[in-house]
Formats: structure tokens, sequence, C-alpha cells
């Protein structure tokens, strides 16, 4: 959980929060407060609420991991130590796979192919990818919102298409 404490810079500009509550918790989190308002009960029921959701998603990895591996012996068992690595960090697909987390690596076709394996469908499927549209007039958005619906420029050029899930890398083109 994070957030940020802005009453230091409250105070510096003389800005003071007044605050009307119906309960004794209800702005615990709030940013206005001074950190040293912020009591060891208030720090204890947070640290608590972490706690059982840490918990809990440790719970539901395990069963999903065992009940996986139950309907399909190729999945990886869980690692002895996996909730070690559970923490918060980035795994590479490789220390995933160790860890049993993963069972294969691979970029979106491997995943499409491994899960049509998996219900036994065919080829002629129908795959629906769900994307956020990205465009041009995207970029504008960080001034503000843009009235104009589509913003386009033409380079002469058409990009190559770029499928999800693959690695490309740019090599420098010089021109003579």
């Amino acid at each position: 959980m994070h957030g940020y404490n802005y009453r230091g810079l409250m105070d510096k500009i003389g800005l003071r929060p007044e605050v009307y509550k119906s309960g004794k918790f209800k702005d615990m989190l709030s940013g206005d407060r001074l950190a040293t308002d912020i009591t060891p009960e208030e720090r204890a029921m947070v640290q608590k609420l972490i706690d059982e959701t840490y918990g809990k998603f440790r719970e539901v990895v395990a069963e999903g991991r065992n009940s996986a591996r139950d309907e399909n012996s190729d999945v990886r068992p869980l690692a002895a130590d996996w909730k070690d690595y559970a923490d918060g960090r980035e795994l590479s697909g490789k220390e995933a796979r160790e860890l049993g987390l993963v069972d294969e690596l691979g970029d979106l076709d491997t995943a499409v192919a491994r899960a049509r394996e998996l219900a036994g469908v065919t080829d002629e499927a129908t795959l629906v990818e769900y994307r956020q549209r990205l465009d041009f007039a995207d970029l504008f958005s960080i001034w503000g919102k843009s009235e104009a619906p589509v913003v386009k420029v033409d380079l002469g050029i058409e990009a190559p298409p770029l499928r999800p899930g693959c690695m490309y890398f740019l090599a420098p083109t010089y021109l003579h």
C-alpha cells in the first residue's frame, strides 16, 4: 500500500486542513495528517489488512497451482521456497519457471497454441485480442484533453506489423 503525505508542504504554504468525520478512523490514510498524528493502532490496522491480503494472495497462488497440477501432470510443482520470492520482486521467466509459478516460456503464439491444446480446440477457433487503442493523438493528452476526434500524420511509410509478446530490436540505419 502506498500513499503520499503532503502535510509538510501544506504547512510551508500556510494551508491547514479542516477535517470533520463521523468515526475515529475515517481519515486514517489521509495525506494531510502529520506523521506524528498517525497512531501505532492505525499503523497496526493497515499492516494487518496488508498481511491478510498478502496471505490470501499466496493461498490463491498455491491452490491454483495445486489444482492445475491435479488436472494436468505437465504443470510444474511449486518450489518449496516459492513464498520467499513472492515479496513484490520482479522475476524473469526462467526464475518463475524454476519456482513453479509458470509452466512454459514463450510469446503470445506459444500461449495461444498451448491454450488450444489444453482446451482441445482446433486452429479454426476465433482468437479475440482486446487492446487499448493507441495513436499519435494520444500524445496530445499530455497537455489536456483534445476535442479533435483523430489526428493522423502521414509519414509516407507504413509501420511494420508488430505482434504483442514478441521481442523486437532496433538496428541503426546509416544513410550515405
